[in-house]
Parts: C-alpha cells; structure tokens; sequence
C-alpha cells in the first residue's frame, strides 16, 4: 500500500512540475518527510533520507525533458558543459555539507529557501537581462555554486539556473533547455554523494542504499514523467498569472511545512 502512495506521489510531483516548470524536487522533499515519519524512520535522518531519494528521481525526468528540448533544437552544449562541469562538484559538495548538518538545521534552511521561491513567483520578480555569460572561469564558479544550493535543498537546480541565464541574456528558450540537461550531473553527483555519506548508517530502514530509499524512488520515477507531460500541457491552458499564484501559494505551504518540523 505504501508503494501505491509513492505512485501517487510521482504523478502528483510530475503534474506540478510540468504546470510550473521545476523539478519535483520541492515537492516530493516535503511529501517524503511525512512518509518517512509516519514509517517510523529516526527523525536524525529523516529530513537527509528525503532529500538523497529526490536527486535521483531528477536524472530520468531531467532526461525526457531534455530530448524534448534537444528535438527543438534549444540546446547549447558549449554553455552547458561549462556549467556543467561546475554543477558536479557543487553538487557533491552540497550532499557532503547536508550530511554535516542536523535535520532540523536543514528543515529551517529548505523552509527558508521555499518561502524567498514563493516571494519570488507571487511577485514575479525576476533579474533583468544586463549582462552577458561570463568567461569559462566564471561560469564554472557559478555552476559549482548552483550545483551546491540544488543538492543542499535536493532540487534539480531550475528555480536557480533560469534566472541565472536569463539575468546573464540567455534567451529563455535556450536557458530552460540548459536547465533540464543541467539537472542531470546536479541530480548524479549530489545522488552519489547522498549516498556516499549515509553508507553504513544503522539508522537507515530496509531497502535503503545510502541516504537513497529505494521503494520510494521506483515508485516516485514509474509515473512522474509521464505526468510532467500532462502537467506541460495543462499549462498552456492555464493563465500565467494564476499559474504563478498557485505555485507562490505552493510553496508558502511548503516551507511552512518544514519550519513546522525544525
């Protein structure tokens, strides 16, 4: 039955991915906890097992979006393999810091980090195209700084790498395609090191690699992507405003959620 309850939670995270265009990162993080709490799994680990079984459910839906985007012909590789060089290392930096910080420490961060997406969206605020890609230095610092933020929060790094591109004139064609091939070294890197770091640990419960809880994780990536699909398409009928006030409202809830548990 719990398994069922993992089905439902892919295709729910899917569906919201689609309608807004993020990982389902800030969704199933949440969902997790209260799976995990209610299964009884130590609360010391409990907020770093969520986050170690969302990277990797990012690599397959990362995957699909990006043949989507590459059949489009949106892709920039040279820009991405700058990135994306910097995303592995900052992501695995970031699996390695959560592990360094209690469960509660964490809830109030990804809290924190919910509430400024929920200002962020509810205020469309977004930078101003003003400057241009720096050179590759540049872009491989900023890389490991998302890849670091995504892995800290478990998120596949869109909420942070569109911004980041179209501040720096990346069209938004182009900086939404980076984002979904981006999100795959974010989501592989902070994977491995999630389970780097809860390797061995006694507390973990049955079916558990790492800080990756494998039922979880099968069920969440069986149906997630094809409801991304359908979320995608249900976009395009949705008004733009009131995508951005459901998701401002989302994520108000969200973050509560996990103030709520620190």
């Amino acid at each position: 039955m719990l398994f069922v309850g993992y089905l439902v939670l892919g295709a729910f995270a899917g569906m919201l991915a689609g309608l807004f265009g993020i990982g389902g990162g800030l969704i199933i993080v949440p969902v997790l906890v209260l799976s995990f709490h209610a299964q009884g799994v130590a609360p010391e680990i409990i907020t770093h097992l969520a986050l170690g079984t969302s990277l990797p459910t990012m690599i397959f839906t990362g995957f699909s979006s990006l043949r989507a985007h590459q059949e489009a012909g949106a892709v920039d590789w040279g820009m991405i393999r700058r990135l994306g060089a910097g995303m592995l290392v900052g992501a695995w930096l970031g699996g390695m810091t959560a592990n360094l910080l209690s469960a509660s420490t964490l809830n109030i961060i990804i809290g924190c980090f919910a509430w400024t997406m929920a200002l962020q969206m509810g205020l469309n605020l977004r930078p101003k195209a003003e400057r241009h890609m720096p050179g590759p230095f540049g872009t491989g610092i900023a890389g490991t700084v998302i890849g670091w933020m995504s892995a800290l929060f478990g998120i596949g790094g869109g909420s942070l790498t569109v911004p980041y591109l179209t501040w720096n004139s990346v069209p938004m064609r182009n900086a939404v395609a980076a984002s979904a091939a981006c999100s795959m070294p974010i989501a592989l890197a902070g994977s491995l090191s999630y389970l780097y770091a809860g390797w061995g640990d006694a507390d973990l419960p049955e079916w558990s690699v790492g800080f990756i809880y494998l039922p979880a994780l099968l069920g969440i990536v069986l149906t997630s992507t094809q409801f991304a699909r359908l979320g995608a398409r249900l976009a395009h009928r949705m008004s733009p405003r009131r995508l951005k006030q459901a998701f401002a409202l989302l994520m108000l809830l969200v973050g509560a959620k996990f103030m709520l548990f620190s």
